[in-house]
């Protein structure tokens, strides 16, 4: 027998188990010229901001602001470890005091070299 659990769906008003055909779709985010890091954990972060970076590009952004906190400099590392490497930057740099201060980087993008139509 095969162990099942089951939620109630507010939309549907019946309960929902494992077995159910239900498709998940991707939550769409506006993409805007800064975004915080706060709600993400430190191994997501890489990925996250490889497809973030290339749709700022996309949307013809050249500086962005990566939020990530100050804290212990964890996810401050991580985003400057990917920065460094990634192909979109062309540089980076903490904020201004009022921006953030060390709790944010400023991101300058390169353009991009696929043309927009």
């Amino acid at each position: 027998m095969k162990p099942s659990f089951s939620t109630l769906n507010p939309e549907l008003a019946e309960p929902v188990t494992a077995d159910s055909d239900l498709e998940l779709n991707a939550v769409q985010i506006p993409i805007e010229d800064w975004i915080d890091l706060h709600t993400f954990s430190p191994k997501e972060i890489p990925s996250l901001l490889e497809d973030y970076l290339l749709e700022c590009q996309k949307k013809g952004f050249r500086e962005v602001r990566i939020i990530h906190g100050k804290g212990k400099g964890v996810q401050m590392k991580i985003v400057h470890s990917f920065l460094k490497k990634s192909p979109l930057v062309e540089s980076f740099r903490p904020a201004q005091p009022e921006a953030g201060g060390w709790g944010a980087t400023i991101v300058c993008l390169r353009r991009s070299t696929i043309s927009q139509s």
